[in-house]
Parts: structure tokens; C-alpha cells; sequence
């Protein structure tokens, strides 16, 4: 039998290998890939590598000779294509079959597109997911250039200060009321709004796209409000989907994702999942983390688990995001909030609460509050909002 096979080579399937490893299995380790680079941390691509801050070095998770010297078989260039969990067999993109005896299942996400009747199929319209989108649009960010951004969530927002910060000509455009409307609170989109307003960029609330224009290249994007803006290049932030194909064809349940138990096992017997394309029970029903905290968390405790761990899944959320000169870091989860307290300390932090007990933070420039805040989180310590709001010291809370 061939092992453990890992399909997908992100932060999940990277963080998932290494700690097999750290456990002792000495059996049979193969990551399959669909890119054809070693794995690679992604958060940094809308941000340091786009501004050509970050070289490809930089980005890989380990060093070219760790995954030899660890004795791990990396199928790069390839998808699986088909799993038989019946004969516990992959078929890839290359017509091999491999065996497993058991298969972890880390193959992430992807962009979610605009339809090809709007224009979402022209040349120059770009999504942010891996290496090559990137690459493949940097070339445009050059000063003067015009760039529509779709879609007024992290990614669109990260794209959008580092155009500007290139001396581009940035509009985006959030058909919702207000940016970020689906994952932070007004006090926090407020202050992004402020943040990007003061450096040039041009956000449109409220409005949808109607079409984007062009006949082989975008050349602009006409708005539900009749406005038109001429675009050089646009990019397409408007979420991502789990990537679940193969595992659906294979008859795996799937529920906002791959779904898996606590433990990261699917309905099927030795196939697990982790990452961002796996749900799992949370308290407040199935959930889905999209970030890096969780591929790494998720991954190695199925790794744990393969081996016989028996363990359950608790996650620890955290995100962040680099926008200008702001530092937004994230913890906890959102969902369900009731209250919002605002705090000036270092910087800005917004501090959510849900029937009274705080479930998560926002801190823009305060590394402080988010470490309070998520020791506070994780402690499950009872804090009220108008302590948060009137203490002074924000480490007198931890007492």
C-alpha cells in the first residue's frame, strides 16, 4: 500500500507532512500538487510579493532539500482527478494511480468569478488566489494605470492600497452597503473606508456591477447606477468557493465544504480533511475557517489523528491584514455579535460581544488589544463590555 497521500500542497498539506514526520511515521508520505512550485504561504501574495517587497524564496514554507531530507514525495504539476474509496486508490491528471492507507484531503479553495456575460472572461481580469494569478497581473501595476476592484472584502482592499502605494489610479466598487460587510463591524469598516480615502482610493458603496466593457481586454466597468469608469486592468475579489469536486464525484458528503467530524475524518473510511475546503462542528453548527491559523492547526492535528490521537478539534481563530501603513489583526469570530465597544490605546481595536461574553476583536495598529483580547478569548475569562471600555490598563484585564 502506498502510504499516506496528501492531495493538495498548501499550508494545510505542508503544516499536515511535518508533523507526520515530528510523530514518527516512518511510511510513505506523497503531497500531490496541481501548481508546479514547492508549497508556499499565500497571505503574502496580495501584499509584500505584489509590491515586490518579498522574493519567491521567501515565500516557500521549507527550504528545496527539507522535503528530500524528510524522506516526502512531492507530485508537483498534478491533480487527482478520481478516488476509489472502495480500492483506496487515486487517479491523477496523468492517468497513475496510487494507493493509500489513508488519504487526507487539503485542497483548499478558489476564486469565485464573474460570469462570462458581464465581461468576467475578458483579458485583463484577475482573481488573487495563487502564484501565478499574481504574476500574471503584476505587470500591470505600474504608475498611472487604471484598476477597478470588484468586491470590497480583504482581498480586493489589500489589492487596492497596493496599486495605490504604486501610484495607480484605484476605484472599488462593493455592491454591498459597505465594505467588509459580511466579516467585520461599521466601527471597523469605517475605519478602513477612512484609511484608503486619505491615500486616494476611490470606494463605491452600494452600487453593483452591471457589466464589465471591452472586446478582447477590459476597458472599463459599467455600474447599476449608470456610472462608467475606464479601466486598465480589474481585479475580481468577491470570495472563494471550497474545492470539492473530486471528493463529491467520490461520493464524500459535503456540507459548506468537505465535511468532517471533530476529528477531520469524512463520511468516507480513511480519507480526512483539513484546510480551508473542510467544515467541521463548531458550537454553533457546521463552520468553515478560511486562513492560515486553521490549515496549520487542522492540519496537524489530523496528522495526530492518522496516527491515532483520537483527538477533537478546537480552533483558536486569527487573520490579519497589511493595508497602507495598518496593521488589522483578528481575533476570535464574529458571528452572531450584539455589541461593539471601541478602544484608543496604541492604535484602534473594536471589541465584539454577543449576550455579553466577548467572542472577538479587531485591533488596527494595537498589537496589545489582540493579544489581550485573544488570551481573553481563548481563557473563555468573563470580561463585561463596559470593563473593556473603561479600564485603563488593558493587561489589568488578564487579573
Amino acid at each position: 500500500m502506498g502510504g499516506i497521500v496528501i492531495v493538495g500542497a498548501g499550508q494545510a498539506a505542508a503544516s499536515m507532512a511535518a508533523k507526520l514526520r515530528a510523530l514518527k511515521y516512518d511510511g510513505a508520505i506523497t503531497v500531490i500538487g496541481a501548481e508546479p512550485i514547492q508549497p508556499y504561504q499565500r497571505p503574502p501574495l496580495s501584499k509584500a510579493y505584489l509590491l515586490g517587497e518579498m522574493e519567491l524564496e521567501r515565500l516557500t514554507l521549507r527550504a528545496p532539500d527539507w522535503w528530500q531530507e524528510n524522506d516526502i514525495t512531492l507530485r508537483l504539476g498534478t491533480s487527482v482527478t478520481a478516488i476509489d474509496t472502495e480500492a483506496q486508490t487515486v487517479t491523477l491528471s496523468d492517468g497513475e494511480t496510487l494507493d493509500y492507507v489513508e488519504l487526507a484531503l487539503c485542497t483548499g479553495a478558489t476564486p469565485r468569478r464573474l460570469p462570462a456575460a458581464i465581461g468576467g472572461d475578458l483579458g485583463n481580469v484577475f482573481t488573487v488566489r495563487n502564484l501565478a494569478d499574481v504574476d500574471r497581473m503584476q505587470p500591470h501595476f505600474t504608475p498611472g494605470k487604471r484598476l477597478v476592484v470588484v468586491g470590497g472584502g480583504y482581498i480586493g482592499l489589500e489589492a487596492a492600497a497596493v496599486a495605490r502605494k504604486l501610484g495607480l489610479e484605484v476605484t472599488l466598487v462593493e455592491a454591498a452597503p459597505r465594505i467588509l460587510g459580511r466579516v467585520a463591524c461599521k466601527e471597523t469598516a469605517d475605519a478602513i473606508r477612512t484609511l484608503h480615502r486619505e491615500r486616494g482610493v476611490e470606494i463605491l458603496e452600494g452600487v453593483g456591477l452591471t457589466r464589465l466593457t471591452g472586446e478582447e481586454t477590459v476597458t472599463g466597468a459599467i455600474l447599476e447606477d449608470g456610472h462608467e469608469l475606464p479601466a486598465d486592468f480589474a481585479i475580481v475579489g468577491i470570495g472563494i468557493t471550497p474545492d470539492e469536486e473530486v471528493a463529491r464525484e467520490a461520493g464524500i458528503h459535503c456540507e459548506n465544504g468537505i465535511a468532517a467530524d471533530a476529528q477531520g475524518r469524512t463520511s468516507a473510511p480513511h480519507i480526512w480533511a483539513a484546510g480551508d475546503c473542510a467544515s467541521f462542528p463548531g458550537a454553533e453548527g457546521r463552520i468553515r475557517l478560511e486562513s492560515v491559523g486553521n490549515a496549520i492547526d487542522m492540519g496537524e492535528l489530523v496528522a495526530a489523528n492518522m496516527l491515532g490521537a483520537e483527538r477533537a478539534y478546537t480552533p483558536k481563530p486569527w487573520f490579519w491584514s497589511d493595508q497602507f501603513d495598518a496593521k488589522l489583526q483578528i481575533a476570535g469570530l464574529n458571528a452572531g455579535y450584539d455589541q461593539v465597544v471601541s478602544r484608543r490605546d496604541d492604535g484602534s481595536s473594536f471589541w465584539y460581544f454577543r449576550a455579553g461574553r466577548l467572542i472577538a476583536v479587531d485591533a488596527i495598529n494595537d498589537a496589545r488589544a489582540y493579544m489581550v483580547g485573544k488570551r481573553l478569548i481563548e481563557a473563555g475569562k468573563p470580561v463585561t463590555p463596559e470593563t473593556v471600555e473603561t479600564t485603563a490598563e488593558l493587561k489589568a484585564l488578564m487579573k
